[in-house]
């Protein structure tokens, strides 16, 4: 009963495209992203932070699959780095602010996610650069 129940549920997909990125609204148009930045971010937020998800295996296995599209919903509705320009000032700065605070108290990216994807791991220095980053930005949006 759990393996035909297992193989039903197969049938429910999520959605695996991405919605179009317009590039003025993109976090790139708001803020400046250095390279060694623009890598961080790439390797350890985009998936679930813009619009740019790479769907790996395993979003393809329910309920593993709805696990995912929740998380990565979830992500995009506090920080959408291909919408960030539309956000106010004031959002901006609070986003930055939220960037560095989540990365020094080790919650994002979320544990969950570090499991399959090692390579998102941010270190010491990672961290401390992301933290620099955004407070330079913080300034310079004021």
């Amino acid at each position: 009963m759990l393996v035909l129940g297992f193989g039903a549920i197969q049938f429910f997909r999520i959605d695996h495209t991405n919605p179009p990125i317009n590039s003025s609204d993109t976090f790139e148009s708001a803020v400046l992203v250095p390279p060694d930045i623009a890598l961080i971010l790439g390797r350890s937020c985009n998936d679930c932070h813009s619009h740019k998800t790479i769907y790996p295996w395993y979003s393809y296995l329910q309920p593993s699959a709805w696990f995912l599209r929740d998380h990565v919903d979830h992500g995009r509705s506090h920080l959408n780095f291909s919408i960030f320009n539309t956000y106010d000032s004031k959002k901006k700065r609070k986003a930055l602010e939220e960037i560095c605070e989540e990365v020094e108290a080790a919650r994002m990216p979320l544990p969950s996610y570090l499991w399959l994807h090692r390579d998102a791991v941010l270190t010491a220095n990672d961290g401390k650069a992301l933290c620099d980053w955004a407070n330079a930005e913080i300034e310079r949006i004021e």
